[in-house]
């Protein structure tokens, strides 16, 4: 393929991975909504710079590695573990969670302090690394893309990551967009219970990673 083939592809591949619903999600909202439209990009943010240190570590040959059944499940347990503290963490807030943005701008988080914009990094970091699905595919379909690509050179090894990381930025920045925009139709209420019902999903999310992992250990 070319540059330009491989940078449509990965955009492609990568935005259907990016429309299902997952933890991700659940922190672009929630850092969207306590910092504003800053806080949902640096979320994506941390997903990204995550990412580009799996493509590094891909084309030095660590994918043979995490392709091992005993990793991956070894992955799908702690992932599983990681997901249901973020959902406890998340019920926990659901009941005394404020709003904190006012205005329709979001330009009132610019001066946020230095260590919530690094919150909203990590957030992103913890999203993305505590999904076992992330590394499955990274492991799979992610270094098939980077081992194709490392044939053809570096340029081509950057459209396709570029062309992944634009799909998330761009489908979860009109996410954080549509927050911001129309934040007065979200009442105290409607917040918490948006909160809440992410602690549900992503504790379901745990329940059937941990029982996926287990499963593959014990199948060795």
């Amino acid at each position: 393929m070319g540059l330009g083939a491989i940078l449509v592809s990965s955009f492609l591949v990568g935005l259907s991975g990016a429309m299902m619903p997952g933890g991700l999600l659940i922190v672009n909202i929630n850092e969207t909504i306590k910092r504003g439209l800053l806080g949902g990009v640096l979320a994506i943010t941390g997903h990204a710079l995550t990412e580009l240190l799996v493509v590094i570590g891909l084309s030095l040959g660590l994918g043979s590695f995490l392709g091992r059944p005993a990793i991956v499940g070894t992955i799908a347990i702690i992932g599983g573990a990681l997901l249901a503290w973020m959902a406890v963490g998340t019920a926990k807030t659901s009941r005394v969670a404020e709003l904190a943005i006012t205005d329709g701008s979001g330009a009132s988080h610019d001066d946020a302090p230095a260590s919530n914009r690094f919150g909203s990094l990590t957030a992103g970091v913890l999203a993305t690394i505590s999904n076992p699905y992330w590394i499955l595919w990274w492991t799979s379909v992610g270094a098939t893309y980077v081992a194709m690509t490392m044939d053809q050179g570096s340029a081509a090894l950057c459209a396709f990551y570029i062309g992944h990381i634009a799909s998330d930025y761009s489908w979860y920045f009109l996410i954080s967009l549509a927050l911001v925009t129309g934040k007065r139709l979200i009442s105290q209420r409607v917040y918490r219970g948006l909160l809440l019902v992410g602690s549900i999903f992503l504790g379901i999310l745990a329940v059937y990673f941990i029982w996926s992992g287990a499963n593959l250990l014990i199948n060795l």
